[in-house]
């Protein structure tokens, strides 16, 4: 299936890139950032499991788990302090 994917900040500086069609056989949020760290280099390190990234479904906040679908958005990006 085809997803939209959003970078964001330090994950986009770290692409070089604001955003993508990924045509992906991953059924979870889960499976589609290990699709994406599995490309290597700046994927790898941007999206790494050890690194904070926040994910969005669909312009909602989500968890690993969420389902993905044909023509959703996915966003990626680090978590947000404030002060």
């Amino acid at each position: 299936m085809k997803v939209q994917v959003r970078y964001f900040a330090s994950v986009r500086e770290a692409l070089s890139s604001s955003g993508e069609t990924v045509d992906t056989q991953a059924e979870t949020l889960s499976a589609l950032r290990d699709e994406l760290i599995a490309r290597g280099s700046a994927y790898a390190t941007a999206l790494a499991r050890g690194k904070a990234v926040r994910m969005a479904l669909d312009q909602a906040m989500s968890d690993e788990a969420a389902t993905l679908s044909e023509g959703c958005e996915v966003a990626f990006f680090p978590p947000v302090t404030g002060g």
